[in-house]
């Protein structure tokens, strides 16, 4: 399995990530998406969107504000009880979250760093707080949301209302979210920015078990459909001392990190637990009647969460292969072309030959992600491409004047077929069709 130094280093190299603010030293628990990440992590997103909403006729999408009423974080107890047990060492000033030093440590109070002495375990609130308006006081006090569900929850009635779905249905919703973690760690896995997909699946209560299992299921289902590996999964049922106080039962699927196995997505059971409390701190009504049978109840939720930088760590993680090719090193990323960053890479020969190059890939462009790429060398070129994942390259060359073909060569076997130029868009249709 690849290291993190491999990965990181690769991702700067190739422009999926850099670290935020890099060139003031960065900022702890930020990243920034490059070209090609942006391009990548988009397409997860598109992935996700495409399965959960749009092939879907039970499930509709929302777009919310990062910063809500602050009251709904009381409703939903973020306030109270959205915290962190952490500790300081006195000598080094060092901060740490407590569950993990002492876990780590066995119970010992000496700071992992230094060797210093800790202080007593005290609560820290994840939140980011910041203010709305002219004034900064406790009236103007609001917080930058730490997960996208609670406006689903709030927007409840009104999505219901105009969407005309009968329950069950689902709300989708992809969005950013900002906690103020401790001690952010292991690249893009764990930060203080970072996006979240995520499914309320509001059903009746005698049908919750149910949609649970269903869910649990068809999440595991779309990792594999993206290429995730199989070995690389696992579910991981969550026991009873580790529920939260609203689940009713919950499931995690964890992924094969190259620092162990690690939550990707959480599926759980919340009951109707969010419903009535917005209902009771807003007094609103948040129940829904069912025409056909004359009852009227608070629905139960079936929450399907997880974060999109994770999932595209995985999918990274996943991908990388180094494989020996006449004794140098070859470095692919062998992403499913459906989430491949680019899928088409339209090379020609030589820079004399761009004119005719580039129109195309002008013309591919219609139908794939294409870019267009004359720099270097063509075996430099390949290499490029292999690490960004582009299972296509198409190459026009100088006999390309004459027979009106140009090779297409696979990322994965290398092999080179010469295909007439207005064929290229339905032979690569079927490629990606078949793969």
């Amino acid at each position: 399995m690849v290291s993190m130094d491999t990965l990181v280093s690769l991702c700067k190299r190739r422009g999926f990530i850099f670290q935020s603010s890099e060139i003031y030293g960065g900022i702890n628990g930020f990243w920034d998406f490059g070209p090609v990440g942006c391009e990548f992590k988009r397409r997860i997103k598109d992935s996700w969107w495409k399965r959960m909403v749009q092939e879907r006729d039970d499930m509709v999408g929302v777009d919310t504000s990062i910063i809500a009423h602050p009251q709904t974080w009381i409703a939903s107890g973020h306030v109270d009880s959205f915290n962190d047990p952490m500790v300081d060492c006195k000598s080094c000033k060092r901060r740490f979250r407590a569950d993990d030093i002492l876990a780590e440590e066995e119970g010992a109070r000496r700071c992992p760093e230094c060797g210093g002495e800790l202080t007593d375990t005290r609560e820290f609130n994840l939140m980011f707080q910041t203010h709305v308006g002219a004034t900064a006081d406790s009236a103007s006090l609001a917080y930058l949301r730490p997960e996208t569900c609670q406006s689903i929850f709030t927007q409840f009635k009104n999505v219901q209302t105009v969407s005309r779905k009968k329950i069950p249905f689902g709300i989708a919703q992809i969005g950013k979210a900002f906690r103020n973690e401790i001690t952010p760690r292991n690249f893009i896995f764990r930060s203080r920015e970072f996006e979240q997909m995520e499914v309320e699946f509001f059903c009746h209560g005698d049908e919750a078990d149910k949609w649970y299992k269903y869910w649990t299921q068809e999440r595991m289902d779309w990792f594999l459909a993206i290429g995730v590996g199989k070995k690389n999964l696992r579910f991981r049922p969550h026991d009873r001392v580790e529920l939260a106080h609203y689940a009713q039962s919950c499931i995690d699927i964890e992924f094969q990190m190259p620092f162990g196995w690690s939550e990707l997505e959480g599926i759980a059971n919340r009951a109707d637990y969010d419903l009535k409390q917005h209902m009771k701190v807003s007094g609103k009504d948040m129940t829904y009647y069912n025409e056909a049978n004359k009852e009227r109840f608070v629905p139960y939720v079936i929450e399907t969460s997880l974060g999109v930088d994770r999932t595209a760590l995985a999918v990274l993680v996943d991908a990388y292969r180094e494989e020996e090719v006449r004794g140098e090193k070859r470095v692919v990323m062998g992403f499913n072309p459906s989430i491949s960053p680019v899928q088409v890479g339209v090379l020609p020969l030589s820079t004399k030959l761009k004119e005719p190059a580039k129109k195309i890939e002008l013309n591919l462009k219609r139908y794939f992600v294409s870019e267009y790429d004359d720099s270097g060398s063509i075996g430099r070129r390949y290499r490029r491409h292999d690490e960004i994942g582009t299972p296509f390259c198409v190459t026009y060359d100088f006999d390309s004047e004459e027979d009106h073909a140009v090779t297409i060569r696979d990322r994965d076997s290398m092999q080179q077929d010469r295909i007439p130029i207005d064929r290229v868009p339905e032979y690569l249709r079927d490629k990606f069709e078949g793969s």
